[in-house]
């Protein structure tokens, strides 16, 4: 296995999204979810292209070192499928791939394979948030404050208005990791916006709609203790309604599975060498 990354640009309408492809084998594709950048799917994890997959990661637009929007455009799921398009035929354009997304990367992947799921062998759905319902005005404003404190203090504003009504228990590792993700930035004001306009989009409409994901899906949840903003209930809900779903957690009171990098990528490796998956790979 070649052990360095190869740096990667994807071109669509005006917008170079910036990113890095490492490893040979099936192509895995990682998306991440908003403020954070294509290192913190797996957390700097190499398990993935060392278990034998060309693991492609890519900063979404406006975040880490891709482009801002066009002008005119913005960072609906519209928007954020078709980037994830341009860059799935690009490079794994005769087969099918694997999939991985967390949080915003995770409504990415989920509004994708509903519309491309013939391009699938196997999705990894990491921390959904989307209830099947439009985002309440009281989270609105909540996106909004932090989207004000990142505009106006940098990472130490977002910090400010962030660091509200955490678990004291993980409250130094929450500020810790997010700290980190936000001083990944080329475009600060590019991922102040995206706080703003992701929110106020919707991947699919109501949950009955992943009943027609019809291929091999893991959900990966987290306890609410140390990560109520990807609440275990929704994971559990989207592993209900779609056929034949595995659900997987870390146990309760421990770190978050989506937070150990090492130990999610062999999740992952072992759910992408399941026998249906491997089968669509080989079709």
């Amino acid at each position: 296995m070649n052990d360095e990354a190869r740096q990667l640009s994807v071109s669509r309408s005006g917008l170079a999204l910036a990113g890095e492809q490492e490893g040979e084998g099936p192509a895995l594709v990682l998306v991440h979810g908003l403020t954070a950048t294509r290192r913190q799917v797996v957390h700097g994890s190499r398990a993935l292209p060392r278990l034998g997959y060309s693991t492609i990661s890519y900063d979404a637009r406006g975040h880490g070192a891709s482009d801002s929007p066009p002008a005119g455009t913005g960072y609906s799921y519209t928007e954020l499928v078709d980037d994830l398009e341009a860059l799935v035929e690009q490079l794994s354009p005769q087969r099918r791939c694997l999939i991985a997304g967390h949080s915003m990367g995770a409504h990415t992947i989920a509004a994708y394979a509903l519309a491309h799921a013939d391009r699938i062998a196997g999705l990894a759905l990491i921390g959904p948030v989307y209830a099947g319902v439009p985002t309440s005005e009281e989270d609105l404003a909540a996106w909004d404050r932090l989207a004000d404190g990142l505009e106006q203090g940098g990472v130490e504003g977002f910090l400010r208005a962030y660091d509200h009504g955490l678990d004291p228990d993980w409250r130094d590792t929450m500020l810790r990791f997010t700290r980190a993700r936000l001083e990944l930035h080329d475009r600060p004001g590019a991922v102040a916006q995206a706080i703003r306009e992701v929110p106020r989009s919707e991947p699919f409409g109501a949950l009955p709609e992943l009943e027609f994901l019809e291929l091999p899906a893991l959900l990966v949840a987290s306890h609410d203790e140390a990560d109520p903003s990807h609440p275990y209930a929704v994971a559990e809900a989207w592993a209900a309604r779609i056929p034949g779903a595995r659900l997987v957690s870390e146990p309760p009171g421990k770190s978050p599975l989506a937070w150990q990098g090492g130990r999610l990528s062999r999740e992952l490796a072992s759910f992408f060498a399941q026998g249906d998956v491997v089968r669509r790979l080989e079709e």
